[in-house]
């Protein structure tokens, strides 16, 4: 009850952000306006499911941002410059990122490392990776020529809904009944909640967290392709930027505790639904676009503060 009392209450904030939009800007709730939207909520989306996983452990991942950076110009190399497969090309993509998670997963659990430290980490290393791979140049991918149907993926399917909208409510799904309908998802829970306990149930927790980390690294790999292939280009020094803050953001306001042991899919996409709401009102508004993290970190100590306040309630 108390997670679908703080769902309903950040989809009214949704809809009185939308109502106030549209009264400053009616072009907020235009067609294209709406379909862009929903491209980016369905892109952002996914790479936020894999940190809430993280985070329902009671771990971060700081590392996100620079993995998508890293993978988003190995991704255009081995398809621009060394013509590899696009379906093996996803598929190298796809198990990078869930390796480069099951290395912060070994590392927490088995070397007993901080997630703070071993992520932050990850994020310089992987942002220096990416610079040196690409000689520090930006990398693209031309006319999509080979691949055109990739570009797709980021187009528009029926009734002009977003692909990635649509790939966020299918993997949603899928993730809701992992980790609410599966044993896998309450042995999750038990772990954030209380570690040692777990153990002492027979739970085996090592394997428990590092398989959050596996899912978070391949939900990072998949949005990794998206945002490339949205973008059309990748930077290596600015690429994936401060996506991670996206990621915890959305994942806090949607419920999950950084103590661990609390969280939802439904919260996560709301959560990620109200953070792009808000960008698009700073766009919208003509709101000066350097404002844009300074509402995301009055946002995120919001959400913080008032789990705070409830814990301390409960």
């Amino acid at each position: 009850m108390k997670a679908r009392g703080k769902e309903l209450g950040i989809f009214i904030i949704i809809l009185i952000l939308i109502g106030c939009s549209y009264l400053q800007n009616h072009s907020v709730l235009s067609a294209d306006n709406l379909i862009n939207t929903g491209r980016l909520i369905g892109i952002y989306g996914i790479m936020s499911l894999g940190m809430a996983f993280v985070i329902i452990t009671g771990g971060i991942d700081l590392s996100i941002g620079s993995v998508i950076a890293l993978l988003g110009v190995i991704f255009s190399i081995l398809l621009v410059q060394h013509h590899v497969s696009p379906l093996l090309t996803v598929g190298i993509i796809l198990a990078c990122g869930a390796g480069l998670g099951w290395g912060n997963g070994i590392l927490v659990t088995k070397a007993k490392m901080q997630p703070f430290v071993v992520t932050l980490c990850g994020l310089l290393l992987y942002r220096g990776l990416a610079r040196f791979i690409s000689e520090d140049e930006t990398r693209g991918f031309g006319s999509f020529e080979g691949f055109e149907w990739m570009k797709a993926l980021i187009g528009n399917g029926p009734f002009s809904i977003p692909n990635p909208l649509i790939m966020l409510v299918v993997l949603s799904i899928l993730m809701y009944l992992l980790l609410h309908k599966s044993v896998y998802g309450r042995y999750l829970f038990a772990c954030g909640y209380n570690e040692e306990s777990a153990r002492y149930a027979g739970i085996n927790s090592k394997k428990i967290i590092t398989i959050s980390y596996v899912i978070c690294g391949l939900t990072t790999g998949f949005s990794a392709i998206l945002f490339a292939l949205y973008a059309n280009s990748i930077s290596p020094s600015m690429h994936g930027n401060f996506y991670e803050l996206y990621a915890i953001a959305a994942a806090v306001l949607g419920g999950c505790s950084l103590r661990g042991g609390e969280g939802s899919i439904v919260g996560v996409i709301l959560g990620t639904t109200l953070l792009l709401v808000l960008r698009n009102l700073v766009n919208m508004l003509g709101i000066p676009s350097s404002l844009e993290f300074a509402v995301m970190g009055v946002v995120i100590f919001i959400g913080v503060f008032a789990d705070t306040l409830f814990r301390k309630k409960a």
